[in-house]
């Protein structure tokens, strides 16, 4: 494994870490500042949408700079934004932070999983992509408790110290271990060359694909708390240690996905769609009994997460030499699709239908996430078929690279992931 990669994972630790600790910090926050707890709610609401125009906005301003620095200047916004958001004297300076450091958020798991897919060879990719988002999984199982237990300790702002010094070593593992060239950190022709990837109708199913499949998963877990609770019975100091149970879920999921995904990406997002699927219908079925639903937790948390390194591979696999700001918009849909899965599940729950509602409602979206997966996948497979991929084998390197560049339209999708350069030569698959 590539020491570079650990260093992605300490930087989305730390994101991971600003992203959700928020959480369990709200009450204290809100009464710092004198605010309601729905006026607080915003530091997460507001932190979601500065994700999605980072993720777009940022990812392209930057799309002409060499990938490596664009990851420590991003990792810079990160420690400025938790500086700000620790020392912020009134609301509007730490919505300020909060915004500031969720700028970086986006861009840099966007361009971070393009880093690391370069850094392995192609049959290894989506398992790289999984350990740059094992620091999210991480900080679910690990971060958000113990930074809950010292804000409640030493006071909230603590934790945002914290979160800034984790941030600064991640930067220097980014400076020091993440290599200075290579396939996974060259310019891919500025904005013009990176837009060029949306021209491709898999690029645009793939990104439909995270924001339902994944809304899915995070509608049923916005309120699980409430399910927990008013139907399963728990007591409510036990939510904590439940929601571990989900994290470990995701990191088992995480890293199984991954290795799947390498194999074959869009098999294994039907499959892991389909059990997913499953899982929230049992869980909704058997919400009443505490044993089910523990068993339900650790299966949403796998199979929910165990589609994100596959989700990302494939989006940066149809976008082929310019997955930079295709791979930026797709952890823009992640959050989407959080957006989607949490607002209609509060409407179903404000609609009388009860607790065990928002676990129908993903369901149903991820079902229909299920469903537009089966046809890219079917429409992927029917474009290879219709189109051979060049023998570029027997090539020389500037013949195939000509030749990929020749491909346009059914083409493209066919060739998927082809690249000119030798080293991938051994990743072109004909199905």
């Amino acid at each position: 494994m590539p020491v570079g990669l650990i260093a992605l994972a300490l930087g989305g630790f730390g994101i991971g870490l600003t992203e959700f600790v928020i959480m369990g910090l709200l009450p204290e926050v809100a009464a710092d500042f004198r605010v309601s707890e729905a006026s607080a709610g915003w530091f997460i609401s507001g932190y979601a949408l500065a994700v999605v125009v980072g993720a777009l906005g940022l990812t392209a301003a930057v799309s002409r700079f060499q990938r490596k620095p664009v990851l420590a200047m991003l990792l810079v916004l990160f420690i400025a934004g938790n500086l700000l958001s620790a020392i912020a004297p009134d609301y509007w300076a730490m919505m300020a932070g909060r915004v500031v450091a969720a700028l970086a958020h986006g861009a840099f798991f966007g361009i971070g999983a393009v880093v690391a897919a370069g850094m392995v060879p192609a049959t290894k990719k989506a398992a790289a992509i999984a350990i740059m988002f094992t620091g999210l999984t991480a900080a679910n199982v690990l971060g958000v408790p113990l930074g809950t237990l010292l804000g409640q300790a030493a006071g909230w702002r603590s934790t945002f110290w914290a979160i800034a010094g984790i941030g600064v070593l991640a930067l220097a593992g980014i400076l020091a271990l993440v290599p200075k060239a290579g396939n996974g950190d060259t310019a891919s022709g500025g904005l013009r060359g990176e837009l060029r990837a949306f021209r491709s109708g898999q690029v645009w199913l793939s990104i439909l694909v995270t924001i339902l499949g994944y809304g899915g998963m995070f509608g049923a877990f916005t309120y699980i708390a409430f399910t927990l609770t008013e139907v399963s019975g728990f007591a409510a100091s036990t939510v904590p240690w439940l929601l571990i149970v989900f994290g470990v879920g995701l990191f088992i999921g995480n890293t199984l996905g991954g290795r799947a995904a390498d194999r074959d990406v869009d098999r294994t997002l039907l499959a892991v769609l389909a059990v997913l699927v499953v899982v929230l219908v049992v869980f909704a079925l058997s919400a009443g009994n505490q044993v089910p639903t523990i068993a339900s937790l650790l299966l949403l948390g796998g199979f929910g997460f165990a589609t994100v390194p596959g989700l990302q591979m494939r989006v940066m696999k149809y976008a082929a030499k310019a997955p930079t700001l295709a791979s930026g918009a797709n952890i823009g849909a992640f959050n989407v699709g959080n957006a989607l899965g949490a607002w209609l599940g509060g409407v179903t729950i404000s609609a009388g239908l009860g607790y065990t509602s928002p676990i129908w409602a993903g369901a149903a979206i991820t079902l229909l996430g299920l469903v537009v997966m089966a046809g890219a996948a079917a429409r992927a497979k029917a474009a290879a078929r219709q189109v051979p991929v060049p023998d570029i084998t027997a090539a020389s390197p500037a013949v195939a690279s000509q030749t990929v560049a020749s491909q346009t339209g059914a083409e493209a999708e066919a060739a998927g992931s082809v690249q000119a350069e030798p080293a991938d030569v051994g990743a072109v698959s004909v199905r």
